[in-house]
């Protein structure tokens, strides 16, 4: 049987066509994903997701906020009711977690597309009401030894300030949900000890269990979330909420809101050692098809680009890309005159505590009373 050129050439347009259908993108349709931040990057995150989306009209993002270690416990678990597409906890030693963990029920299945990305960096500080800090602190110094036999005496009258400032409380995430909880204990630890490293066997070291304890006795009800106990040490002010460690970035943020809710300014201690920690963002792959990585790629592209990491600085940020001069960045808090706000603090920072000493605090601080 001869067929016409014509009718082939009509037949390879046709298949041509579907084919150019079922490629291109469908007008009206956007693929949606599920960005799953620890709280810290919630207000920088919230303004360059509009950004993202004016410049890519088809990609709707939805941010989901949790606690770092909640993050992880919640994928792995499958308790979340939506479908993760990256996630960007406050440390990625909790990526390194989740990664471990994963392996170890999927086996030479891993949990990632890609290696994990770099985004925003800072560094675990304190912050005190001025009028207090004097009295803890007169030379200027953070000292967790202070704090703790402020903890012991319990009351501003027994260590030196006024009785009428009642019981002395200190505030921190909790360990078992949040990475800034995790890291002052491990850093407390680590100063309890005499500046060595800490390790499972150390963490169950009597003088260290003693601590956990009066930590956990002094603390009531720790917030899930560093954002959210800045909140509550904002809005407690003295009286309530004497001194807490957070995160540089949010300190810096937000002290202009202590300023008009409390009539003045919280205090920035750097801790000597510190725990720098980098929020690193993966694409995961349970249940992500490759299209839809692929517009998280785009996402964390984005996020890279200077103009990007400038908003970052804005939020108080260190910036993962060099170039960025943090003073002259719009809006930046490295201008504002912050008490105790420094650009290269004289202090030391130590690596971030593994999975497995993550894993130890979180059952002492279960254990202990």
């Amino acid at each position: 049987m001869n067929i016409k050129p014509t009718k082939i050439i009509t037949s390879l347009g046709i298949i041509l066509a579907a084919l150019g259908i079922s490629y291109a993108p469908i007008p009206g349709f956007k693929k949606t994903i599920f960005v799953v931040s620890g709280s810290e990057l919630q207000e920088p995150l919230k303004k360059l997701e509009a950004r993202f989306e004016e410049q890519n009209k088809n990609i709707n993002l939805e941010i989901k906020i949790q606690g770092s270690q909640d993050m992880v416990n919640n994928y792995i678990d499958r308790k979340n009711d939506f479908q993760p597409t990256v996630l960007i906890p406050a440390n990625g030693e909790k990526l390194t977690e989740l990664r471990s963990r994963w392996l170890a029920q999927n086996q030479n299945e891993e949990p990632f597309y890609d290696q994990p990305t770099p985004i925003a960096k800072t560094m675990l500080v304190a912050i005190a009401w001025p009028e207090r800090s004097k009295i803890l602190f007169p030379q200027g110094r953070f000292q967790w030894k202070t704090v703790e036999m402020a903890m012991e005496k319990r009351s501003w009258g027994a260590i030196g300030g006024k009785s009428n400032w009642g019981s002395f409380d200190f505030i921190a995430t909790d360990p078992t949900r949040s990475n800034s909880g995790q890291l002052t204990v491990s850093l407390w630890s680590r100063s309890r000890l005499g500046g060595k490293n800490i390790d499972p066997t150390s963490l169950n070291n009597p003088g260290i269990v003693s601590l956990f304890s009066l930590i956990k006795r002094s603390i009531y009800q720790p917030p899930r979330s560093t954002d959210i106990l800045l909140e509550e040490f904002i809005t407690r002010g003295p009286n309530d909420a004497d001194v807490a460690t957070v995160y540089e970035s949010i300190a810096l943020y937000r002290w202009s809101q202590a300023k008009i809710t409390q009539g003045k300014p919280y205090q920035i201690y750097y801790l000597n050692p510190t725990i720098e920690t980098v929020s690193t963002a993966a694409i995961v792959r349970r249940d992500v098809d490759k299209s839809t990585a692929e517009a998280a790629r785009k996402f964390l592209d984005f996020l890279n680009s200077p103009q990007q990491q400038e908003v970052f600085v804005e939020f108080g940020f260190r910036p993962v890309v060099s170039g960025i001069d943090l003073r002259s960045v719009p809006k930046s808090p490295w201008g504002q005159n912050i008490p105790g706000a420094q650009i290269n603090p004289s202090i030391k920072t130590v690596e971030s505590p593994d999975a497995r000493v993550t894993a130890e605090i979180q059952r002492l601080w279960q254990r202990v009373k």
